[in-house]
C-alpha cells in the first residue's frame, strides 16, 4: 500500500528530447533548457508581483502614518513633556502603528493608534474592495484613534462617572456590539450638530454641559465645518470598559477616557485633522477642570446637577449588581456541570467493574427509567 502511495506522489521523469535545438545551459550533470519552462514564467511573475505589492504596500502605509504624525508632532510636543516615548511611531506588522505620550496635567497618558488598510496584502485588500461593492453599508478606511486616560479624580469635581459620545451616523451600525460602554446611553439628534452626526448620552444634562461654548472651544461649531466633517468618526467620554467585564471592576481598576476616532486624511493633506485633535486636548481640560479656558472650574462633574450625579451613580450600581448576579449564575451552572460530569464518571467506573450480564441489566433498567420519564412528560402536556 505504501509503495502505491509513493508511486502516486512521485512526479513523472522529465522528458528531454534529443532533437532540442534551443538555448541550453549545461554544467556537469545538470542541464537547463529555458524553452521548456513556459508556464513557470507566469508563476514566477505572479510571485514577484505579489512580493512587490507587499513591499510597496508596506512602504505606503508607513509613509501615510509618518506623514500624519509628523504633521501633528508639534502639537504633541506642546502638550506633553514626553510626546513620544520611543522617539517615533512604533510599527506592529505592516498596517498598525502606535505612539504613547505622557507628562501632562489632567491626562495620565495618551495612546495614539493608527490602523491602516492592508495595502501589503493583495488578497485581503481585494476582498475589502469586493465586499464594499457587494455590501453598500460596508465601509473600510485608514483610522486613527486617540485614547486619553484621565488622571484619577474623586468627589464632586473633575471627570464624572458618565458615558457620552458624538458619533457619525454611518458608524452607528453595530457600534453598541463593539462598545459595551455605549449601551449605557440613549441616541438623540441635536439641532446644533450636522444631520450626519448623532449624540449618545445617558442624560441631557451631560450633553448640555459639553456642547456649550468654552472660550475658543465650541464642539458644535467645530464639527459643523465641511473641511473637518469627512474625517470625524466619533468622540466619546466614558468611565466604562469597551467590553463587558466578567465581574464588577474594583475601584482601582476603573479608568476614565476620552476617545477620538478619525479617518486618516491623505498624505497630501496630513494636517487636516489638526483642529480636531487640538480641540480634543481642550475638551480634556474642560472635562477635568484644568487649563485656562473660562468656566471650567470643577470640571464636567461640577457642572452637572446633583440629581444627575445621583442617577449616574445608581445606574452603575445597578450594572455592577447585574454583572455580579450573572457571574454567580454562571458559576453555579459550571459547578452543576462539573458535579454531573463527576457523577457520570463515577457511574461509568462502577459499570465497568460489573460483569457483562450485570451491565446489561443496568442498561435495561436505565432505559426503562428514561422511558417512564418521557411518558410522564407527555402525560403532563
Amino acid at each position: 500500500m505504501s509503495l502505491q502511495l509513493l508511486r502516486y506522489f512521485t512526479p513523472q521523469p522529465v522528458n528531454l528530447p534529443h532533437e532540442y535545438d534551443g538555448l541550453e545551459f549545461t554544467w556537469r550533470f545538470l542541464t537547463f533548457r529555458p524553452a521548456l519552462f513556459k508556464n513557470e514564467v507566469f508563476y514566477l511573475g505572479a510571485v514577484l508581483f505579489y512580493v512587490a505589492v507587499y513591499f510597496l504596500g508596506k512602504r505606503a502605509n508607513k509613509n501615510r502614518a509618518d506623514k500624519w504624525f509628523d504633521a501633528h508632532r508639534p502639537l504633541y510636543s506642546a502638550q506633553f513633556s514626553k510626546p513620544v516615548e520611543s522617539g517615533s511611531l512604533i510599527q506592529d506588522g505592516s498596517s498598525d502603528f502606535f505612539a504613547y505620550s505622557t507628562g501632562r496635567r489632567a491626562v495620565a497618558s495618551l495612546h495614539t493608534t493608527l490602523t491602516l488598510r492592508p495595502r501589503h496584502d493583495l488578497f485581503q485588500y481585494l476582498f475589502q474592495v469586493g465586499r464594499g461593492i457587494v455590501e453598500l453599508d460596508y465601509r473600510v478606511y485608514d483610522e486613527v484613534e486617540l485614547d486619553f486616560t484621565f488622571r484619577d479624580t474623586s468627589g464632586k469635581e473633575g471627570v464624572p462617572e458618565c458615558v457620552w459620545a458624538i458619533v457619525a451616523k454611518n458608524e452607528m451600525r453595530g457600534i453598541k456590539a463593539k462598545r459595551w460602554d455605549l449601551t449605557f446611553t440613549k441616541t438623540s439628534d441635536i439641532a446644533d450638530l450636522p444631520p450626519t452626526l448623532t449624540v449618545m448620552s445617558e442624560f441631557a444634562d451631560v450633553t448640555t454641559s459639553l456642547l456649550k461654548p468654552y472660550g475658543s472651544l465650541s464642539l458644535s461649531t467645530l464639527l459643523s465645518s465641511p473641511a473637518l466633517l469627512p474625517y470625524f468618526r466619533s468622540l466619546s467620554i466614558t468611565d466604562q470598559p469597551r467590553t463587558r467585564p466578567a465581574v464588577p471592576l474594583k475601584p482601582e481598576e476603573r479608568t476614565k477616557h476620552l476617545i477620538l476616532s478619525l479617518a486618516l486624511p491623505p498624505p497630501s493633506d496630513a494636517a487636516a485633522t489638526l483642529p480636531l485633535i487640538a480641540a480634543a486636548f481642550q475638551l480634556a481640560d474642560v472635562v477635568a477642570g484644568a487649563g485656562k479656558l473660562p468656566s471650567v472650574r470643577g470640571g464636567l462633574a461640577g457642572s452637572l446637577r446633583p440629581e444627575t450625579r445621583t442617577k449616574l451613580r445608581k445606574k452603575r450600581e445597578e450594572a455592577d449588581r447585574e454583572i455580579k448576579e450573572e457571574a454567580a449564575r454562571e458559576k453555579r451552572e459550571e459547578q452543576a456541570e462539573e458535579k454531573a460530569a463527576a457523577k457520570r464518571k463515577a457511574e461509568e467506573e462502577r459499570l465497568s467493574k460489573l460483569s457483562a450480564a450485570e451491565q446489561k441489566k443496568e442498561l435495561d433498567r436505565e432505559r426503562k427509567r428514561a422511558m417512564r420519564k418521557t411518558q410522564g412528560k407527555v402525560k403532563a402536556r
